[in-house]
Protein backbone atom coordinates (compact mmCIF):
# COMPACT_ATOMS: atom_id res chain seq x y z
CA UNK A 1 0.00 0.00 0.00
CA UNK A 2 3.13 2.30 1.02
CA UNK A 3 4.84 1.37 -2.00
CA UNK A 4 1.71 2.26 -4.53
CA UNK A 5 1.44 5.68 -2.84
CA UNK A 6 4.90 6.42 -3.14
CA UNK A 7 4.71 5.31 -6.57
CA UNK A 8 1.60 7.18 -7.30
CA UNK A 9 3.76 10.35 -6.12
CA UNK A 10 6.41 9.97 -8.39
CA UNK A 11 4.51 9.64 -11.29
CA UNK A 12 2.36 12.89 -10.51
CA UNK A 13 5.65 14.97 -9.66
CA UNK A 14 7.61 13.55 -12.81
CA UNK A 15 3.82 14.55 -14.87
CA UNK A 16 4.20 18.34 -12.76
CA UNK A 17 7.76 18.75 -13.45
CA UNK A 18 7.07 17.49 -17.54
CA UNK A 19 4.09 19.68 -17.83
CA UNK A 20 5.50 23.32 -15.93
CA UNK A 21 8.54 22.51 -18.84
CA UNK A 22 6.43 21.85 -21.95
CA UNK A 23 4.24 24.96 -20.92
CA UNK A 24 6.93 27.25 -19.99
CA UNK A 25 7.01 27.27 -16.20
CA UNK A 26 10.11 26.45 -16.27
CA UNK A 27 11.81 29.33 -17.40
CA UNK A 28 10.96 33.01 -16.64
CA UNK A 29 10.39 35.25 -19.59
CA UNK A 30 11.19 38.97 -18.50
CA UNK A 31 8.41 41.00 -17.51
CA UNK A 32 6.71 44.06 -19.31
CA UNK A 33 7.35 47.22 -18.14
CA UNK A 34 11.32 46.00 -17.39
CA UNK A 35 14.40 46.38 -19.59
CA UNK A 36 14.77 44.07 -22.10
CA UNK A 37 17.67 41.48 -22.29
CA UNK A 38 20.50 42.35 -24.09
CA UNK A 39 21.65 39.89 -26.76
CA UNK A 40 24.00 40.00 -29.44
CA UNK A 41 23.74 37.81 -32.68
CA UNK A 42 25.00 38.15 -35.81
CA UNK A 43 22.49 38.59 -39.08
CA UNK A 44 22.07 35.73 -42.07
CA UNK A 45 25.31 37.24 -43.85
CA UNK A 46 27.41 37.20 -40.24
CA UNK A 47 27.27 41.05 -39.78
CA UNK A 48 27.00 41.22 -35.98
CA UNK A 49 23.93 43.06 -34.47
CA UNK A 50 23.25 43.88 -30.83
CA UNK A 51 20.00 45.02 -29.18
CA UNK A 52 21.52 48.09 -27.91
CA UNK A 53 21.98 48.97 -31.80
CA UNK A 54 18.77 49.84 -32.14
CA UNK A 55 17.92 52.22 -28.26
CA UNK A 56 16.27 55.02 -29.75
CA UNK A 57 14.10 52.92 -31.68
CA UNK A 58 10.80 51.15 -30.94
CA UNK A 59 11.68 47.49 -31.51
CA UNK A 60 9.69 44.65 -32.66
CA UNK A 61 11.69 41.57 -31.26
CA UNK A 62 10.23 37.95 -32.97
CA UNK A 63 11.20 34.64 -32.50
CA UNK A 64 10.34 32.22 -35.07
CA UNK A 65 11.94 29.13 -37.46
CA UNK A 66 11.38 28.26 -41.25
CA UNK A 67 9.47 24.93 -39.67
CA UNK A 68 7.02 26.94 -37.17
CA UNK A 69 3.85 27.48 -39.51
CA UNK A 70 2.21 30.21 -37.52
CA UNK A 71 5.37 32.29 -37.72
CA UNK A 72 5.78 31.85 -41.46
CA UNK A 73 2.09 33.28 -41.45
CA UNK A 74 3.32 36.36 -39.34
CA UNK A 75 6.60 37.32 -41.63
CA UNK A 76 4.19 38.94 -44.60
CA UNK A 77 2.23 41.14 -41.87
CA UNK A 78 5.42 41.75 -40.49
CA UNK A 79 7.14 43.11 -43.38
CA UNK A 80 3.88 44.91 -43.87
CA UNK A 81 4.27 47.08 -41.03
CA UNK A 82 7.97 47.55 -41.07
CA UNK A 83 7.54 49.08 -44.40
CA UNK A 84 5.04 51.86 -42.88
CA UNK A 85 6.56 52.12 -40.14
CA UNK A 86 10.27 51.96 -40.71
CA UNK A 87 10.91 55.28 -41.59
CA UNK A 88 9.44 56.43 -38.26
CA UNK A 89 12.16 54.89 -35.95
CA UNK A 90 10.68 51.49 -36.11
CA UNK A 91 12.50 48.62 -36.89
CA UNK A 92 11.67 43.95 -36.42
CA UNK A 93 14.58 41.88 -35.45
CA UNK A 94 13.81 38.19 -36.30
CA UNK A 95 15.34 36.26 -34.80
CA UNK A 96 15.65 32.28 -36.45
CA UNK A 97 15.26 29.77 -33.61
CA UNK A 98 18.18 27.25 -33.92
CA UNK A 99 18.49 27.30 -37.46
CA UNK A 100 21.63 27.58 -39.70
CA UNK A 101 22.36 30.77 -42.05
CA UNK A 102 21.12 29.20 -45.03
CA UNK A 103 17.61 28.00 -44.20
CA UNK A 104 16.59 31.18 -42.56
CA UNK A 105 18.34 33.59 -45.28
CA UNK A 106 16.88 31.29 -47.91
CA UNK A 107 13.05 32.23 -46.19
CA UNK A 108 14.44 35.55 -46.02
CA UNK A 109 15.20 36.13 -49.39
CA UNK A 110 11.95 34.21 -51.08
CA UNK A 111 9.96 35.94 -48.30
CA UNK A 112 11.35 39.46 -49.77
CA UNK A 113 12.09 40.39 -45.75
CA UNK A 114 13.82 43.19 -45.71
CA UNK A 115 14.29 44.08 -41.84
CA UNK A 116 17.33 42.36 -40.19
CA UNK A 117 17.40 38.40 -39.83
CA UNK A 118 19.49 37.47 -36.54
CA UNK A 119 20.53 33.71 -35.92
CA UNK A 120 20.03 32.26 -32.34
CA UNK A 121 22.02 28.63 -33.34
CA UNK A 122 22.20 28.25 -29.39
CA UNK A 123 19.21 29.64 -28.60
CA UNK A 124 20.47 31.40 -25.87
CA UNK A 125 19.09 34.23 -26.76
CA UNK A 126 15.73 32.79 -26.77
CA UNK A 127 16.73 31.37 -23.45
CA UNK A 128 17.53 34.99 -22.03
CA UNK A 129 13.54 35.74 -23.07
CA UNK A 130 11.92 32.58 -21.60
CA UNK A 131 11.27 31.44 -25.47
CA UNK A 132 9.78 27.71 -25.71
CA UNK A 133 7.39 28.22 -28.34
CA UNK A 134 7.56 29.88 -31.43
CA UNK A 135 6.30 32.32 -32.40
CA UNK A 136 6.24 34.80 -29.65
CA UNK A 137 7.20 38.59 -29.99
CA UNK A 138 7.95 41.39 -27.71
CA UNK A 139 7.56 45.27 -28.79
CA UNK A 140 10.25 46.98 -26.58
CA UNK A 141 10.18 50.90 -27.00
CA UNK A 142 12.97 53.49 -27.46
CA UNK A 143 14.28 53.49 -23.90
CA UNK A 144 15.06 49.43 -23.84
CA UNK A 145 11.52 48.70 -21.71
CA UNK A 146 9.33 45.97 -22.43
CA UNK A 147 6.11 47.00 -23.64
CA UNK A 148 3.95 44.03 -24.85
CA UNK A 149 4.01 40.03 -25.55
CA UNK A 150 2.59 38.65 -28.07
CA UNK A 151 2.08 34.41 -28.23
CA UNK A 152 0.80 32.43 -31.31
CA UNK A 153 1.08 33.81 -34.82
CA UNK A 154 -1.53 36.67 -34.07
CA UNK A 155 0.64 39.77 -35.32
CA UNK A 156 -1.28 41.87 -38.15
CA UNK A 157 0.16 44.53 -39.69
CA UNK A 158 -2.62 46.71 -38.17
CA UNK A 159 -2.31 45.27 -34.96
CA UNK A 160 1.60 46.27 -34.95
CA UNK A 161 1.04 49.11 -36.29
CA UNK A 162 -1.52 49.95 -33.49
CA UNK A 163 0.75 48.60 -30.70
CA UNK A 164 3.55 50.98 -32.02
CA UNK A 165 0.93 53.89 -31.66
CA UNK A 166 -0.12 52.48 -27.97
CA UNK A 167 3.96 52.99 -26.80
CA UNK A 168 4.39 55.87 -28.95
CA UNK A 169 1.51 57.74 -26.69
CA UNK A 170 2.34 56.14 -23.61
CA UNK A 171 5.76 56.64 -23.74
CA UNK A 172 6.22 59.70 -25.34
CA UNK A 173 10.36 58.99 -25.68
CA UNK A 174 10.03 56.96 -28.92
CA UNK A 175 10.57 58.47 -31.53
CA UNK A 176 7.61 59.58 -34.25
CA UNK A 177 9.26 61.86 -36.25
CA UNK A 178 11.52 59.85 -39.17
CA UNK A 179 15.14 58.98 -37.91
CA UNK A 180 17.77 59.70 -39.77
Amino acid sequence: MRRQRTHRTAIIGIGALALALLTGMGSRPPVIGVPAPPFEATDVEGRPAALTDYRGKIVLLNFWATWCEPCKKEMPEMQAAYEKLRDQGFIILAINFGEKPDPAGDFAHHGRLTFPILLDRNVKVAASYGVVNLPVSFFIDADGIIRERVFGGTLTAEGIERTVADIRAKHPQAPAAPVQ
